[in-house]
């Protein structure tokens, strides 16, 4: 029988279908450039990198956190599109980041201790080497199963960002005209399309703030809107005399957003890091329940990022198959083990409220997707051919 988690990952073109079985295994290798990675020292008051020129190609980032704050760490394009992120690097740990920059280009890299703010910020640049492509296309056609992978999830997000926008129009009717009963319960359906893509939605900006940011989180100054003021006003305050305003603008930002996700061209990394990054969302910062914290639909979100590490890990298979071979079991073995938990928890359509798990229950989910991490963590090597 089909489960529904596996049938969400069905339901994207054929390539994403493939069983996660079918993946291959763990490399052992470190993704460098011919100069090695890039060391870069982070504190709470400085963020330096021990090469700010280099070529075009894989690039590798060691993040060492000497701060007493946890820190992340982000590789920004022009007008801060995210290239690539590591979140949630303890004071004393050392985290890395590998991303493709196929030109010559000037980028931002800026480290966030206490995880808040634009960050402190090193300018990087990447020059063109021989043989380096000018653009992402171009390198992914250097190998024809590369590119056909990152077609085939670039059509899956764009599906994705489809049901986005239709069900997020539901969710908004339904609070524009005060049915507060139906707007609860497609709060969660909007936000299930969302929270599969959202590494991509995140790279755009402030549209991720705007659209998914939680109150405690925002900037200084910014205003709270998208999604979660909305739950704020639907489960603890009631509708209020801006929450149709509210309502409007977030179907505006999702339009936007769709339109920029249909057009984003991604890189096989890119592909493998966002795999990685939605895992690492639940175990840093979902499972504690803060996401959702007025309506505890956290477990739709789980299944949902669950859902987007699957297809992308799949849309990857056959270059991981051909270059390792014991990763797919691992994968395979740990997101079952991830989804027959959340299968113990299903209600009807959708799942049981976050708070009625006992903690031995959030333990083992914990346990569970922290599982899945380390062989997540060694796709992105896999697939750089490092």
């Amino acid at each position: 029988m089909v489960n529904r988690r596996r049938a969400a990952v069905l339901a994207v073109p054929a390539v994403l279908a493939v069983p996660i079985a079918l993946l291959a295994g763990c490399s052992q290798q470190t993704p460098a450039t011919a100069a090695g990675p890039i060391a870069v020292h982070a504190s709470d008051t400085e963020c330096t990198l021990d090469r700010t020129e280099v070529d075009a190609g894989t690039i590798t980032f060691e993040v060492a956190n000497k701060g007493s704050k946890v820190t992340e760490f982000y590789l920004y394009d022009e007008g801060d599109r995210v290239v690539g992120e590591v979140e949630d690097i303890g004071p004393g740990a050392t985290r890395r980041l590998i991303v493709e920059l196929p030109g010559a280009g000037t980028y931002t890299a800026a480290c966030k201790p206490g995880m808040t703010g634009d960050g402190i910020r090193v300018t990087l640049t990447v020059k063109a080497s021989a043989g380096t492509a000018g653009n992402g296309s171009a390198a992914r056609a250097k190998d024809a199963t590369l590119a056909e992978a990152t077609a085939n999830y670039q059509r899956y997000v764009a599906e994705q960002a489809d049901v986005l926008l239709t069900r997020t129009t539901e969710f908004v009717d339904a609070v524009r005209a005060g049915r507060v009963d139906d707007a609860k319960a497609l709060y969660p359906v909007a936000r299930t399309p969302w929270e599969r893509i959202e590494p991509v939605a995140e790279s755009f900006g402030d549209l991720d703030p705007r659209i998914d940011g939680r109150e405690d989180t925002l900037d200084q100054g910014a205003q709270f809107t998208g999604f979660h003021r909305l739950e704020r006003d639907l489960w603890r305050d009631g509708l209020l005399p801006d929450s149709n305003a509210i309502a409007d603008r977030l179907l505006t930002d999702v339009r936007e957003l769709v339109a920029k996700a249909k057009t984003v061209e991604l890189t096989p990394v890119q592909l493998a890091n966002g795999a990685k990054e939605l895992l690492d969302e639940v175990a840093t910062c979902k499972i504690t329940g803060e996401e959702d914290r007025y309506s505890h639909t956290d477990l739709w979100d789980f299944a949902a990022n669950v859902d987007g590490a699957e297809a992308a890990i799949a849309a990857l298979r056959p270059v991981v198959a051909s270059r390792d071979a014991t990763l797919a079991s691992t994968l395979d073995e740990r997101f079952e083990a991830v989804e027959k938990l959340l299968q113990a928890h299903r209600s009807g359509e959708g799942f049981r409220p976050y708070t009625e798990l006992t903690e031995a229950e959030v333990k083992k989910m914990a346990e569970a997707v922290d599982a899945i991490g380390e062989p997540l963590s060694m796709v992105a090597a896999v697939v750089a051919g490092r």
